[in-house]
């Protein structure tokens, strides 16, 4: 049979269908093929895939709604597994690009109401093209999915200083490189990046499936430059969640920003009017660190230091000298010795608002273990990610008291470190990642 032979779909849903191979797979890649004969055919498949996501916007209880005004992901309640990517744009067509961000908004808004990425999906379509689904999330359900996605400060003016897309005076002076900090570790190629996305879900297959399908729908526009693994979110982000634990054993982000805090999401998250770029107005920053945990070393220390360190007690997470986990810490207080109760060099009290102006971070972290490091130890520790208004002013102070005091810093080794601006979120299915940006 001659390649152009044309064939009848007997699919679900698409009975007597006609379409010749090649028409069937030229459809399948309309998204960032970046023809101007199938520019219409992209547009009308990303119409098809919002107007359902659209539809399902009621679904059950374990879909997170994908359209607000806020992009789902930061203060929805921390779901139980991450896969976290970095990418970088490969073209040099600002056309392709925003196609492609058209594109990756109608898949993630059918993805987090449970449905496949595509319009055909993994099964519907015609035999003879590729799937706009992979396939692997059939008959899982949404599993409170949510996707979020950022612009990095090389996509407004890469290495080489040259402004790509004509956004370089589109970037917002909140989205300025992060200091080196006092024994950093960096690796530059699982650092930065010029687009990131967060998937977040309880169900780890179905996290990465949303990954997966957006790196497909981008093949030839972005590439990965890395991605990230979590398991057992190490913040709450909802008070009706209990506080979990991080690799040390402690109870981690007992004072996170809380999805019910709306007058400190106010201040301390979102991206207000006047605070840069239109665009990013109703956004929020994302830094992102991977901490690799010694913990093979931590796990012969004992109990009473490992309190010291972190401020905190091992069983309540209450801070030491109290008897709640949610007890405020008392930073004045002193032991019989004259000693403070938490010490100048505790995590809990460095990192404390009092010490920082006030700012304050919401933490979404992650625990991860990529398997050993050759030498006989675990390669494992904390994805920390965290969102804030304005990381100058709030990130970069914290860090750097941390950095260069905190008692912890002898168990960790910071390997991994971006920024991103997360643009506010996508209103409705005409709108898409990054309109008001690029225009």
């Amino acid at each position: 049979m001659s390649t152009d032979a044309e064939k009848t779909s007997t699919d679900a849903g698409r009975p007597g269908t006609t379409l010749s191979r090649r028409r069937a797979i030229t459809l399948a890649g309309v998204g960032v093929a970046g023809v101007a004969g199938v520019a219409g055919g992209a547009g009308a498949l990303i119409r098809g895939a919002t107007d359902h996501a659209s539809a399902d916007a009621g679904a059950p209880a374990d879909a997170v709604p994908f359209h607000g005004a806020h992009q789902a992901g930061i203060t929805t309640p921390a779901q139980d597994r991450l896969h976290f990517v970095a990418f970088d744009v490969i073209t040099k067509d600002r056309g392709r690009l925003v196609a492609m961000l058209q594109e990756w908004t109608a898949a993630a808004a059918r993805m987090t109401a449970g449905r496949d990425a595509g319009v055909f999906g993994a099964v519907g379509g015609v035999p003879e093209a590729p799937p706009d689904d992979t396939g692997e999330a059939l008959g899982l359900p949404p599993s409170q999915l949510t996707v979020t996605v950022g612009f990095g400060p090389t996509l407004f003016r890469d290495a080489q200083g040259r402004d790509r897309f004509g956004i370089a005076d589109q970037r917002p002076p909140a989205l300025a490189d992060l200091p080196h900090f006092a024994g950093d570790a960096l690796r530059p190629e699982i650092s930065g990046g010029d687009l990131c996305v967060q998937a977040c879900a309880n169900d780890p297959q179905v996290a990465v499936h949303a990954i997966r399908n957006l790196a497909r729908i981008g093949m030839g526009v972005v590439s990965v430059r890395w991605s990230q693994l979590g398991f057992g979110r190490t913040s709450s982000t909802s008070r009706e969640q209990a506080t979990p634990r991080n690799l040390f054993g402690f109870k981690d982000g007992t004072a996170n920003l809380k999805a019910e805090d709306a007058a400190l999401l106010r201040e301390q998250l979102w991206a207000q009017p006047g605070d840069g770029p239109d665009w990013m107005t109703g956004g929020s920053y994302a830094v992102t660190r991977k901490i690799r945990m010694q913990i093979e070393t931590w796990d012969r220390s004992s109990l009473a230091e490992q309190e010291q360190i972190v401020g905190r007690t091992k069983g309540s997470g209450a801070p030491l000298g109290r008897s709640d986990e949610f007890d405020e810490p008392d930073l004045a207080a002193r032991a019989d010795d004259g000693q403070p109760v938490i010490a100048e060099t505790s995590h809990v009290r460095l990192a404390h608002p009092t010490l920082n102006n006030g700012a304050r971070l919401l933490r979404r972290g992650y625990n991860f273990v990529d398997g050993s490091d050759g030498l006989g130890r675990l390669d494992a520790g904390l994805f920390f990610i965290a969102y804030q208004r304005d990381p100058r002013r709030q990130f970069v102070p914290i860090q750097t008291q941390l950095s260069r005091h905190d008692a912890m810093n002898e168990y960790l080794r910071h390997v991994s470190s971006a920024l991103f601006a997360c643009p506010p979120g996508v209103t409705d299915a005409g709108d898409h990642w990054g309109r008001a940006l690029f225009g």
